[in-house]
């Protein structure tokens, strides 16, 4: 080879040079000028480019070049952040509109608006327990103070309004942040919105909104279809995105064990890897293969699982605080969250509850290093965002009752949470920060992490949303046809004697009531023809060929609970057995269960009754619609169920809480978790 004199050297560098020079200033030139938004924060220019002046300096910081890393953005705007900054940033609380009275009784009758509440919300009594707290907690603080005094960047709207007041919202609080020193921009956070449920509670689901209409959780579970899964979450991500929210707090991946438990109508059901690939698509379908400026942001819950709760009792309470391990069982409630953690989840909630029959200490998740550093950081990899549940230092502290408040958060902070959710008053955590008594950088690192995720979802560039787009977005008719389809195939057809459905002759004539105890009102609804069905409806069962008896059991609400045994027998579930009897006997019956838990039917379906139900459908929130499309042949079933459903009361006495029910005794399922019948 020829050897490369001085002179031939000089000019190879030379030449990488100017190569070098040409590509950066074509990378230059090739640069994209990305959408601003803007209300208070001065636009700069340079180079040809805009930027948001967020600070208000006339000068271009690190933080606000949207041509840098997110990562150089982020520790640029740590080392700018007050103490008081940063402690603000690791809070999430409820944020209210006017007029809106969330967690108190309605002080006015007035309809909910787009302007701020500046209401403080201070409750003296723990609002699960009904106990009182160890000291008084701001659930929500009133918007300015917020911002302005406490510097709370993360919110979580409870409210049920319609799109337009949402956004409008949404861009005035966004613009009130904008106008802070820093111009530090919100996240705002919900429950989930596109779903029936029967137990739409704050904290659980807002149920049925101004958004598009889905089957429950179980229902897209029941649907097997994984691409029609993500489709749904792809339809609720630019609903969600259009009127400002931009971060979820699910979907939960705990898997549906324990029959009684109160939250398993918020699961995907009961199989683990199942279970761990709808996580999986929900999750990509709203954040996409990496978080971006039309993500919405999951928070994926109960780590580690919070299916195994003693006697179904749910960690809220105190009653509910041992998850029971009996079997063993912990690996096979991680499978779900391994999916979520390959799917990019941007946080893991950790539950209330401690561990029980595991290696682990018995101290709530919240508190639990093993668990959340050894276990969920070290052998799971997971690096994004661990959020307390609400409230874990001042109403749960479940294994840490007898810690201060102040050693709570030590310990938690410790343990590795980096946002605690419930109270909006920052002051104690503040006291201990600035009293030194949490290492500076485990509070720089949690910030850090929780501005990454701002910086991924766009926020600094243009947090505002356009009100009139979101208006035509939300719930348009694409998207709820989807849906309707959604509600079809959520239907499992489970039992179909001499191939009783479908109903396809006109001169059918069929008696279909929805049964369903309510306060005040009758439990029967008997369902009133729109005009060209396929079969007709007749307003009495005396006069069908058949009735179509749809029942919505309904256990004791989560929040009702007082530590009593829970049962999901139907006479102790809001059904007049007697009466189910008495009706399913007067003519052939098909009979259709809503299912939000694994419920016992040997009260209406026994050896007696079988002659005479001649069909059994399960449904997981759906519409009447779709089960007459279903029963007349409409639509063909294939529907699968997410659960195994026991055949007794004592079977599920007897149960191992940590064990799926396909793995219990051979005595104990009804109907099997994936089980479902089609007409063809």
């Amino acid at each position: 080879m020829q050897k490369l004199n001085s002179s031939n050297m000089r000019l190879s560098l030379t030449t990488v040079f100017l190569i070098s020079i040409m590509s950066f200033a074509a990378a230059q030139n090739k640069v994209k000028q990305v959408k601003l938004g803007t209300k208070n924060a001065p636009i700069l220019k340079v180079n040809g480019l805009e930027f948001k002046d967020l600070n208000k300096n006339g000068k271009l910081d690190k933080y606000e070049d949207w041509r840098l890393p997110n990562s150089s953005r982020a520790l640029d705007l740590v080392s700018k952040m007050s103490v008081e900054d940063k402690v603000g940033f690791m809070l999430i609380s409820s944020s209210r509109m006017k007029n809106d009275w969330s967690f108190e009784g309605a002080k006015t009758r007035e309809t909910i608006t787009s302007d701020f509440n500046e209401e403080d919300l201070v409750q003296k009594m723990n609002m699960f327990t009904r106990q009182p707290l160890p000291i008084e907690m701001m659930m929500a603080a009133g918007t300015t103070k917020a911002i302005q005094q406490y510097k709370l960047r993360h919110f979580i709207l409870r409210a049920n309004v319609d799109a337009r007041t949402t956004a409008q919202w949404a861009n005035k609080l966004q613009a009130l942040c904008e106008s802070d020193p820093l111009g530090i921009p919100s996240v705002i956070a919900s429950n989930p919105r596109n779903h029936i449920t029967k137990d739409a509670s704050i904290g659980l689901s807002v149920g049925t909104t101004t958004f598009s209409t889905w089957p429950s959780e179980l229902g897209l579970s029941a649907m097997h279809d994984l691409k029609l899964t993500r489709t749904f979450a792809d339809i609720a991500r630019q609903e969600w995105a259009a009127v400002g929210l931009r971060k979820g707090y699910m979907y939960m991946a705990d898997l549906s064990t324990e029959p009684r438990w109160q939250r398993i109508e918020g699961t995907f059901g009961e199989d683990p890897e199942w279970v761990g690939k709808m996580i999986y698509e929900v999750i990509v379908g709203f954040q996409g293969t990496k978080l971006n400026s039309t993500s919405v942001a999951l928070t994926t819950k109960h780590f580690p699982g919070g299916g195994a709760g003693e006697g179904g009792q749910d960690p809220h309470f105190p009653w509910g605080k041992r998850e029971v391990f009996s079997s063993g069982n912990l690996d096979n409630n991680i499978i779900p969250f391994k999916y979520a953690i390959k799917a990019g989840t941007s946080s893991i909630m950790p539950y209330y509850s401690y561990p029980v029959g595991t290696k682990y200490p018995e101290i709530a998740y919240a508190y639990n290093k093993p668990v959340l550093q050894g276990l969920l950081r070290k052998e799971l990899g997971f690096n994004g965002i661990i959020n307390s549940d609400t409230g874990p230092i001042e109403m749960m502290p479940w294994g840490a009752e007898n810690l201060t408040i102040e050693q709570r958060y030590i310990k938690a902070i410790d343990a590795g949470v980096n946002i605690f959710s419930g109270s909006a008053d920052p002051s104690k955590l503040l006291e201990i920060v600035k009293a030194g008594k949490v290492d500076m950088k485990l509070i720089d690192t949690s910030v850090y992490k929780l501005l990454l995720e701002f910086y991924q979802l766009g926020l600094f560039e243009n947090p505002y949303v356009d009100e009139e787009a979101a208006v035509k977005i939300v719930n348009n008719k694409a998207f709820q046809e989807k849906a309707n389809l959604a509600l079809r195939k959520s239907i499992v057809l489970l039992r179909n004697e001499n191939k009783t459905l479908p109903l396809t002759k006109k001169t059918t004539k069929i008696y279909l009531e929805s049964y369903m105890q309510k306060k005040g009102q009758s439990a029967s609804n008997v369902y009133k023809p729109k005009g060209g069905e396929a079969v007709e409806f007749v307003s009495n069962p005396e006069a069908a060929d058949m009735i179509v008896l749809w029942i919505t059991p309904g256990a004791k609400s989560l929040f009702e609970s007082d530590g009593g045994p829970l049962s999901v027998m139907l006479s102790k579930s809001g059904v007049d057995v007697k009466y189910v009897n008495e009706l399913t006997q007067k003519k052939p019956t098909v009979l259709v269960v809503n299912y939000t838990n694994p419920w016992v039917i040997s009260e209406i379906y026994n050896a007696q009754t079988m002659p005479n139900i001649k069909a059994v459908i399960a449904t997981f929130g759906t519409s009447t619609d779709a089960l007459i499309d279903v029963i007349t042949g409409k639509f063909n079933p294939t529907g699968k169920m997410p659960f195994t459903t026991p055949s007794s009361e004592k079977e599920v006495s007897e149960n191992k809480a940590d064990i799926p029910g396909i793995k219990e005794s051979k005595t104990y399922p009804l109907f099997k978790v994936n089980e479902g019948l089609s007409y063809h």
